[in-house]
């Protein structure tokens, strides 16, 4: 099994600077070929695939002497990631998908720069709080955990904030994984309740962009007064992207320790098949869809599932799971109003909880479609 170990890097000035020429020569080949491309198929119809541009690329750092100071893996891999946005592109589009986008040129004005490294013969090696770099040498970082596995490449990154982070994929990794349980809960996505459960837990939404909405407004605000290409523009930049950084830190360590409790606690977990994407298009709740996080959410439970043989069950996003009696089944559709949080079924007098009753459909539907 693959697993991804991310720590943050503080690299020494030339380090930085040595980062920084990786980050642009990463950036140029790839534009560069992505030119070429475009160019060869507009002009003869053909096309330029990996090989012929990693051949092409040896005659350029001859021609750009520049390009021979950074880790020439950091090349090949700009030169892979294109030829794979090329190949995504044109399997979508036979497959009849015309949203996919076609392959775009990389920017340096982008909030976030990086670049890829592979290991081979030992050019990567981990100690305690530093790791080894080709042409960077050895970068102080801090290591919060153990690495398993056997390393196979590693992606450094600057963010918004003037931070740098490298991301250790390793493969062979072992997970020592939850013990299995007889538990199984449904769950009932939701904007003022983050989740309510089948089994009649209910945990709030922490709302941290709300919490933090008034500070951000007030820096976005200074920084408009600003001049542009000043350095004052560019301390009060990192100001505004540290509280940008404050709040996904926070959303994600909410997430990734909910979501961890519920693997742990439950053998198969139900939830609706949300189309987050379709949702956002409601100017009036986009902000609080975005902040809220159902998709990062339920990409966390599918990964999480799949480490410790935990299923994950979704069921249609029609299914009317606020409407049916998790008792008897009658349906009610006067309870399309959400305004509506308590009801009683006239057909078997239960009193109902909206959101608990939806959890309970939700898991009862969701039992169904495993079964069958």
């Amino acid at each position: 099994m693959e697993k991804a170990y991310k720590f943050r890097l503080y690299p020494n000035t030339e380090q930085k600077e040595l980062l920084s020429k990786t980050f642009g020569c990463a950036r140029f080949v790839y534009n560069y070929y992505l030119d070429r491309r475009i160019k060869a198929y507009q002009q003869n119809k053909t096309t330029m695939n990996y090989n012929a541009c990693s051949a092409d690329l040896t005659k350029l750092k001859q021609e750009k002497p520049w390009l021979k100071e950074v880790d020439k893996f950091a090349l090949q891999n700009a030169l892979k990631d294109l030829d794979r946005a090329f190949q995504n592109f044109f399997r979508e589009i036979k497959k009849g998908n015309k949203n996919q986008g076609f392959p775009k040129f990389k920017s340096k004005h982008h909030y976030k720069q990086s670049y890829r490294t592979t290991f081979t013969n030992n050019n990567i090696k981990v100690e305690k709080n530093r790791i080894k770099l080709p042409k960077l040498g050895w970068v102080d970082m801090i290591q919060h955990r153990d690495i398993q596995g056997r390393i196979v490449n590693c992606t450094i990154t600057k963010t918004c904030s003037d931070e740098y982070y490298v991301s250790i994929c390793c493969t062979d990794v072992v997970i020592d994984k939850y013990e299995s349980t007889e538990n199984s809960i449904g769950i009932d996505l939701g904007l003022k309740e983050f989740i309510t459960t089948s089994d009649g837990e209910v945990i709030e939404n922490p709302k941290y962009l709300l919490k933090l909405e008034k500070k951000l407004k007030r820096e976005q605000r200074k920084l408009s007064k600003k001049q542009k290409g000043s350095k004052n523009i560019e301390k009060q930049r990192i100001r505004l992207n540290k509280i940008h950084k404050k709040i996904r830190n926070q959303r994600m360590d909410f997430l990734q320790k909910l979501s961890t409790r519920l693997i742990r606690e439950n053998q198969i977990i139900c939830l609706e098949d949300l189309s987050v994407k379709g949702m956002v298009k409601n100017h009036n709740l986009a902000k609080r869809i975005s902040d809220v996080s159902w998709s990062e959410f339920t990409r966390m439970l599918e990964y999480k599932a799949l480490w410790h043989d935990k299923i994950i069950q979704k069921i249609d996003r029609f299914y009317p799971s606020s409407q049916l009696c998790s008792v008897c089944g009658y349906k009610n559709e006067d309870i399309k109003d959400l305004n509506i949080r308590q009801w009683i079924c006239p057909q078997c007098n239960t009193k109902h909880n909206r959101d608990v009753n939806a959890a309970k459909n939700i898991l009862n539907e969701g039992l169904r479609l495993l079964a069958s």
